[in-house]
């Protein structure tokens, strides 16, 4: 096991020689498994929790109580990782009231996003997440869905460069936005791509997984349960066996793990609104992932 001290300098090496690194630094009782974002270094876990939906609940106190015990197991379990976007509803505005009563700021890596067309409705609204979020910098700004990118994108980019943002990126959701997402990502310097992978979608691993590692971008993964599709077609189906080499008590942690096992793969943003899916979802970014020959079993098993 690393310190962060340890991981950092191991990244910084890893980085300068092209190669990807995963691994585990020592923060409290956290083990969660680790991956640098390339254009930086700084490491995130590689598990997250996504705010669509789940914590659209507007003022509703109990609702939001809830959430906040969300963000505690996430952190509790490592994690660092709170995505959102201004089309999830109240979504930004709850999160950041929850990061500012729980004081943990400074421990969350808040990604949101642009979502609308032209330059100064892509800055009004971006202006408007910093406030709903509570916190003068957003550690990454994403394009969502690509909309007018080629305009956001240069306002990001001088936002970045006031550190305004810390990152910037791009987001898609469909397969049939992914030849989009390859272009831009071959044309433009961009530090993130936010994405749809999961067992049985993997149009992403012929073209956009490879090329994200060979032009040092950050992947997020959104979808990670095929939009909760995956977990209602095994739900009371038994583990396989092989379940238990990986140390996962449930089908969320074994498809989990089959994304976070793939070395292009930065952080797995599942939502949720429940802290015990949060605790359970972040158990599967520590201990043992599954080697190449084991996630063709876990594909043919889903297949």
């Amino acid at each position: 096991m690393l310190t962060r001290a340890q991981f950092l300098r191991a990244s910084a090496a890893a980085i300068a020689g092209g190669t990807p690194v995963a691994t585990a630094f020592t923060e409290g009782s956290s083990t969660m498994l680790t991956r640098p974002i390339p254009s930086s270094g700084i490491p995130l876990p590689v598990v997250g929790v996504g705010t669509w939906r789940g914590f659209d609940v507007g003022a509703d106190a109990a609702a939001r109580a809830q959430r906040a015990d969300v963000l505690r197991a996430l952190f509790d379990a490592g994690g660092r990782v709170i995505d959102s976007s201004p089309m999830y509803g109240s979504s930004e505005d709850v999160a950041g009231a929850l990061l500012t009563q729980l004081q943990a700021h400074d421990r969350a890596f808040v990604a949101t996003k642009v979502w609308t067309e032209g330059r100064e409705a892509g800055i009004a609204q971006m202006e408007a997440s910093i406030r709903k979020l509570q916190h003068p910098r957003i550690e990454l700004m994403q394009i969502h869905n690509l909309v007018d990118w080629r305009t956001h994108l240069d306002t990001l980019r001088a936002w970045k460069h006031e550190r305004r943002i810390g990152h910037l990126g791009i987001t898609h959701y469909r397969d049939d936005a992914h030849a989009a997402l390859e272009s831009v990502i071959r044309a433009e310097a961009v530090d993130s791509v936010q994405l749809n992978y999961s067992i049985d979608d993997r149009a992403s691993e012929a073209r956009l997984l490879p090329l994200a590692a060979d032009r040092g971008v950050a992947v997020l993964v959104n979808l990670p349960f095929g939009g909760g599709g995956l977990l209602q077609r095994v739900q009371g189906t038994p583990l396989p066996a092989w379940a238990s080499e990986l140390g996962c008590r449930s089908w969320a942690q074994v498809l989990l793990k089959y994304v976070i096992a793939h070395p292009s793969v930065t952080c797995v943003i599942p939502g949720t609104s429940r802290p015990e899916h949060m605790r359970e979802n972040a158990a599967a970014g520590a201990g043992i992932l599954p080697d190449a020959g084991l996630r063709r079993r876990m594909v043919a098993a889903f297949e």
